[in-house]
């Protein structure tokens, strides 16, 4: 089922007075602008004209697709409460508007969300366009409107993102510091010199925005070791470096061999002895369990651009800006708290109430933060939905990338995994212990769905060199996307917890290595 986005607005100079509306209807999956309707009514009072505007935009809707489900969203606390039935209608001018508006489209499919002004904007400049031509003695003309062109000119201005230029940080006069300790770090073996580099590094002031375009989790990096490129790697992370000098994680740019998606937050182990642990790649992430013991070691030696390793903290040019990629889960749909199996082959469900909010509330986080450049979304409703919330928050659009796409799950979609591990327990034992698996019935292995993430990774670098790019997708290529960024090896998916509508970030480098910045923050989703 389609769901649409109705702005809407009106407003009278004098109230009354001479009075005009301006209504927008727009694609929730998308975020694209699909009407754009206005008019000079004469002389009205405002609530007439914020009810006319409702009036145009529930018309519009209508011919477009009756059986839609529609949200309305207005800066007229008085239309919202009374369409909502919240409050009574006396006005006799009022009322046989709001009758005709309860008409059009049958109730159950229509909700009402009251904005403050400034997020109405798009239908606020109609409304003062048809206002304008009504003083020259004209109507509105479509053609000469530019209220969506200023209105994305507004969106822009409010989140300026600046074009690269280096390194992220760079314009940090601390950042340079750092680099110059950590070449001073590297000539000498003293523990002054090793306190030197801390000191620099806690003085350079590289910005959040700067350094990633999402929150930082602040965790240090594993030590293999205790020597002195090791400690001040860690202690430099607060810093934007380039990947060439931070050559403390694998490549992104090679798939290892054994390149899975994610299993889940549930270990093998747990697998054969329970029933009631959802695998991760199905539509919810559970609390991660502890992890089994397994050898986990911190990979130290990188292929350079020369194609020979360069180690640890090796010298080598300045890179550039990387291609940073802000991983978005989508947010909750009926299946997440079921904790049922959702990707590719299901029943493609819409975002629940839950999730709406949280695609709302992580729109807000981004805007506040203002780095992202680009939207791509996979083509799943969920995703669309969430992308298009973040798209008409930041005035941007979305792009449908094919390769974000969930894992196909085969027989197991709609199932939790007790269900599946009852009913086809050799199927899923085979599953959670060879990527090369594929789930009953036919989906699709993690191998498979590491391989097409790979090479939709590879696309996209290039594509976005030097660029922040929201990719708003699922479970398992994101998790997938940070497993191959720290080459780690497929049994550590089983240990990632990754919640609906947390933020994850990895950065890539012209030489092909990869910084892994953030993992499943939803900081944006607290009150």
């Amino acid at each position: 089922m389609r769901e649409f986005i109705v702005e809407a607005d009106g407003g009278s100079r004098g109230n009354p007075g001479p009075a005009g509306y301006g209504t927008v209807v727009i694609d929730a999956a998308t975020g694209e602008t699909l009407v754009e309707r206005a008019e000079f009514i004469g002389v009205a009072t405002n609530n007439v004209a914020e009810y006319r505007g409702l009036l145009a935009g529930l018309r519009a809707v209508r011919e477009l697709d009756p059986s839609a489900t529609v949200r309305v969203r207005m800066d007229s606390k008085l239309v919202v409460e009374q369409m909502s039935g919240r409050w009574k209608i006396k006005h006799p001018d009022m009322k046989p508007l709001a009758g005709e508006a309860a008409r059009l489209l049958p109730p159950a499919q229509v909700t009402y969300e009251w904005i403050p002004r400034e997020r109405n904007k798009h239908a606020d400049r109609l409304a003062n366009e048809a206002m304008d031509a009504g003083r020259r003695g004209e109507q509105w003309d479509p053609e000469a409107s530019r209220a969506a062109l200023d209105t994305a000119a507004a969106a822009r201005a409010a989140v300026t993102v600046p074009e690269p230029s280096g390194p992220p940080g760079d314009a940090a006069a601390g950042a340079a510091k750092a680099r110059e300790a950590l070449a001073r770090g590297r000539t000498s073996s003293s523990s002054t010199e090793v306190e030197s580099t801390e000191a620099d590094a806690t003085e350079a002031d590289a910005t959040e925005s700067e350094m990633t375009g999402a929150d930082s989790t602040g965790a240090d990096p594993t030590k293999a070791d205790s020597t002195e490129a090791e400690m001040t790697e860690a202690e430099i992370t607060e810093v934007e470096m380039t990947k060439a000098e931070m050559a403390g994680s694998t490549g992104g740019g090679s798939t290892p061999a054994a390149a899975v998606g994610s299993a889940g937050g549930v270990t093998p182990a747990r697998a054969a002895g329970s029933a009631s642990g959802p695998a991760d790649a199905a539509d919810t992430d559970p609390t991660a369990v502890p992890k089994a013991a397994a050898d986990v070691r911190a990979a130290r030696t990188v292929a350079g651009p020369s194609g020979k390793p360069s180690v640890g903290w090796g010298s080598a040019p300045d890179l550039g800006a990387p291609a940073t990629f802000v991983l978005l889960r989508h947010g909750e749909t009926p299946l997440t708290p079921q904790k049922r199996f959702s990707g590719r082959g299901g029943t493609d469900p819409s975002l629940s109430d839950v999730g709406r909010e949280q695609a709302e509330r992580v729109a807000a986080a981004l805007a506040r933060r203002g780095t992202i450049q680009h939207i791509l979304a996979s083509p799943l409703a969920r995703t669309r939905q969430t992308a298009g919330a973040v798209a008409a928050r930041l005035g941007l659009e979305v792009t449908i990338e094919e390769g974000l796409i969930e894992t196909d799950f085969g027989a197991w979609e709609g199932l939790t995994f007790g269900e599946v591990q009852e009913r086809h327990p050799e199927d899923l034992t085979r599953w959670l212990g060879d990527p090369e698996a594929e789930p009953t019935g036919g989906g699709e292995s993690f191998a498979a769905t590491a391989a097409r993430v790979a090479a939709t990774r590879d696309k996209l670098v290039a594509a976005y060199a030097g660029r922040t790019v929201l990719l708003v997708t699922h479970v398992t290529p994101i998790k997938t996307f940070v497993r191959l960024a720290l080459g780690a090896p497929p049994e550590s998916l089983f240990r990632m917890e990754l919640s609906a509508a947390s933020l994850s970030a990895v950065a890539y480098y012209a030489d092909g290595n990869a910084s892994v910045r953030l993992f499943n923050d939803t900081s944006h989703l607290r009150p």
